[in-house]
């Protein structure tokens, strides 16, 4: 498949669409200690799922920070990882 810009701006309108339910698609949370704080405590650990017929996106959000972000597109493209922090998009090329 090439990147087009119409195959880009269908992408990006999928995950902005799909951002706007992030928060109504919320699995149910767990706690588990982060290393480097007392065992005391404990951080909230969410799984985000969200899926339209284009795309399907996992987010992991520890403590209400978004740790991963996980896309996989319906159309035959790889899996991506997007960073949290800058935006920027990373494949696995090969996996073991």
């Amino acid at each position: 498949m090439r990147f087009t810009p119409r195959n880009t701006c269908l992408i990006t309108f999928a995950l902005l669409a799909t951002g706007l339910t992030w928060a109504q698609a919320t699995a149910p949370a767990a706690t588990a200690t982060v290393p480097g704080t007392p065992a005391a405590i404990e951080q909230r650990i969410e799984r985000i799922h969200v899926e339209d017929k284009a795309i399907a996106i996992d987010e992991v959000r520890v403590g209400g920070e978004t740790r991963t972000i996980d896309v996989k597109p319906n159309n035959g493209m790889p899996v991506y990882q997007v960073s949290p922090a800058d935006g920027q998009r990373s494949w696995k090329v090969l996996g073991f």
